[in-house]
């Protein structure tokens, strides 16, 4: 079930991550859903971890752009 849209991604990726990342997860879902043989789960999973080499979540639990504080402060 690939995702045509934003509105077609689950409530809980609409209701929390910023417009740039929904596209993001859409786009590794879509891509995984077609190389993984169709395994939501898998390609629920690679999708997050798209997001996550993006965004993180700050000390009050919003999704923004760029490193967590500790890569920042170890540089990675």
């Amino acid at each position: 079930m690939p995702y045509e849209s934003r509105a077609d991604l689950p409530e809980s990726v609409r209701d929390h991550l910023p417009a740039h990342a929904q596209d993001i997860y859409k786009e590794a879902f879509n891509s995984a859903w077609d190389q993984y043989g169709q395994e939501e789960s898998r390609a629920h999973r690679v999708a997050w971890g798209a997001v996550e080499r993006k965004y993180h979540k700050n000390a009050s639990g919003k999704w923004v752009e760029g490193a967590t504080e500790e890569k920042a402060i170890d540089g990675a």
